[in-house]
């Protein structure tokens, strides 16, 4: 008789227990950005509706930005860094290609068991980790999990690309994952489109820059292609998300797309026909494109208010360079 493999309990649900935030301290206007670029804080404000973002210092890196964030998630959740199972560090700004961030948060956070590793989803990290982590926990592989987004998007970005400079900024943002009686995060409904990789990419690859005198990479997008897939995706993955959740639009509390553009985010939320009720986050005005830490950066900044109930339903919507896109429905912690 052959030997059958034991497989731990599945688990009817997870749910976010805690979240937490690091904003650089630097903040930066739309004035000292146009002084490298042919702008105007009228133009920014008016394409992007970006007020300022916060650039990263020297010693504020993707790593010690997703300790701090992941930190006050722990300390929220009442989590000890031992019962962690897993971290994941959704990231596309971190320079060194071996080994991964993630095993160095993991230590510094001291989760010094915990399996680690990095996600490279651009503006949809967050949410495709954060689907990760619910199948991992409901599957009985982990207990609690570390879901980071942390970008230091400066580093990147060229300060003289009049395409791209005004949109990013750094940060990072991070919830704790566990388990739950009831379900607390939807199904994720995810998807790419390899074909128009192109659209938002760097303009070189690394290998270039081996030449002495080859220019640094740096990321570019082509803006008006991008803005209309956005905002044609943005409303078709919600309502994707909101049926596979069992919910409908008025039902949410809150929408949390990735911080973009406030331009698509308007799109997006007057498409969902979304209820008055319905608060629609808009950090991106003060924080800019933070890529993959934006949406666990205005999640943080919408509960700060205390408007928000602790369960009531929010969708979640990243989307951006791949071109990945991932949505799902959670309950608030």
């Amino acid at each position: 008789m052959m030997a059958r493999l034991r497989v731990p309990e599945r688990r009817p649900g997870s749910r976010i227990l805690g979240v937490g935030v690091y904003r650089p301290t630097r903040v930066v206007s739309n004035d000292e950005i146009c002084a490298r670029i042919d702008s105007s804080d009228t133009w920014i404000r008016r394409r992007s509706g970006i007020v300022s973002r916060r650039f990263a210092g020297p010693d504020e890196t993707v790593v010690s930005m997703a300790v701090e964030a992941a930190r006050k998630a722990m300390a929220q959740s009442g989590t000890h860094p031992g019962d962690v199972g897993i971290v994941l560090l959704a990231t596309m700004s971190f320079l060194e290609q071996a080994p991964a961030a993630a095993p160095r948060v993991a230590h510094q956070l001291g989760a010094r068991s915990a399996g680690s590793l990095d996600i490279s989803a651009a503006c949809s990290g967050f949410c495709y980790a954060l689907g990760l982590a619910d199948s991992l926990v409901r599957s009985g592989d982990a207990r609690s999990i570390v879901v980071v987004g942390s970008e230091k998007m400066s580093d990147i970005v060229d300060p003289e690309d009049r395409g791209t400079a005004f949109l990013f900024g750094d940060g990072a943002g991070a919830v704790v994952v566990g388990p739950s009686d009831t379900p607390g995060i939807g199904p994720v409904v995810w998807g790419s489109d390899g074909e128009r990789h192109h659209l938002i990419a760097h303009d070189r690859s690394w290998l270039d820059a081996r030449r002495p005198t080859a220019p640094w990479p740096t990321l570019r997008m082509a803006g008006p292609e991008v803005f209309r897939w956005a905002t044609r995706i943005v409303p078709e993955i919600s309502r994707q998300a909101l049926e596979r959740a069992g919910l409908g639009v008025t039902d949410l509390a809150a929408f949390v797309p990735h911080q973009a553009n406030a331009r698509i985010i308007d799109a997006a939320a007057n498409s969902l026909g979304l209820a008055p009720h319905t608060v629609v986050a808009r950090d991106v005005i003060t924080a800019g494109n933070t890529s993959a830490a934006s949406i666990p950066l205005a999640l943080d900044s919408l509960l700060s208010q205390g408007t928000l109930s602790s369960g009531a339903p929010a969708l979640l919507v990243g989307f951006g360079a791949g071109l990945a896109h991932a949505a799902q429905v959670v309950a608030l912690p």
